[in-house]
């Protein structure tokens, strides 16, 4: 699918890709020289999407780094791990394709009513980290975009009572594998629309509730698209709001006790110090 960037048909959109990534890439730091970036490729449009161009990227990039395709089958029956492998070998890809009991795994431990998607999530994340050690990876890329890091800082604030989202870099729980974010910049829409011209081979994980996206993200989606008629850069502005953090204007009492009193050098009299 290389070959097929180089034949793809929609420059524009490609280039504006292309620059969205080198973009979050320069702003936080997310490849540097002699790099091995593991690259979670579940299947998805978002996944896929993150590999090629990071691929482009290291074709184009000053500097050298390498990219490890890592395919978590978490066991659910159905799920077409053949499509994916097929992709990534007929491309010329390094990969390495990861079974694990993870299905039975949650039938056993998930409570009744709970999320399967959280505990699901979870197990992928430490198979993951897993397999980013043993090939050697010092970096896990995710395919999370500009939506996504929205609707998070969204769903926080409503429903959590927390001012925070998701990091571009960030070191995992492990405490060695580096987690980044390339597609912080990029708009869910671009990507769907680069999936279908790029006839990307998209699979379904085939979990008991793919398909489904969780009820609180699908207020957050619709609430987002009202507010973009009055508002056309609204997922722009919250993208910016989060690398824009005043903590002298928040209650964070935590924060407030790390922050030096401005006042607390000013002379006693009330005046500003000012000598005329």
């Amino acid at each position: 699918m290389t070959l097929a960037l180089d034949e793809f048909k929609n420059r524009g959109l490609l280039r504006k890709l292309r620059h969205g990534v080198g973009r979050a890439v320069a702003d936080f730091g997310l490849i540097e020289e002699g790099d091995r970036v593991a690259v979670a490729v579940s299947g998805g449009k978002d996944s896929y999407t993150l590999l090629l161009l990071l691929e482009e990227l290291r074709r184009r990039a000053p500097v050298s780094f390498e990219i490890v395709a890592v395919n978590i089958d978490s066991g659910y029956p159905g799920y077409r791990t053949d499509v994916i492998e097929r992709f990534l070998r007929e491309n010329g890809f390094t990969y390495r394709m990861v079974p694990t009991g993870h299905y039975a795994l949650i039938q056993e431990k998930r409570r009744p009513g709970s999320s399967y998607c959280s505990i699901c999530a979870r197990f992928k994340r430490g198979a993951l980290y897993t397999a980013a050690q043993e090939l050697g990876c010092n970096k896990l890329a995710l395919g999370h975009h500009q939506d996504d890091f929205v609707e998070t800082l969204l769903l926080n604030q409503f429903f959590v009572g927390s001012l925070k989202s998701m990091a571009a870099s960030m070191l995992a729980d492990n405490g060695e594998t580096v987690v980044i974010r390339p597609l912080v910049y990029l708009p869910e829409e671009d990507i769907i629309r680069f999936s279908r011209e790029a006839a990307l081979p998209v699979v379904c994980c085939c979990c008991p509730v793919c398909g489904t996206a969780d009820l609180q993200r699908k207020r957050m989606k619709r609430l987002l698209k009202e507010l973009e008629k009055d508002i056309p850069h609204v997922k722009n502005s919250l993208l910016k709001a989060i690398s824009n953090v005043h903590p002298r204007h928040l209650l964070d009492r935590r924060l407030q006790a790390a922050i030096p009193d401005p006042c607390a050098s000013l002379p006693l009299d009330g005046t500003d110090g000012h000598q005329g």
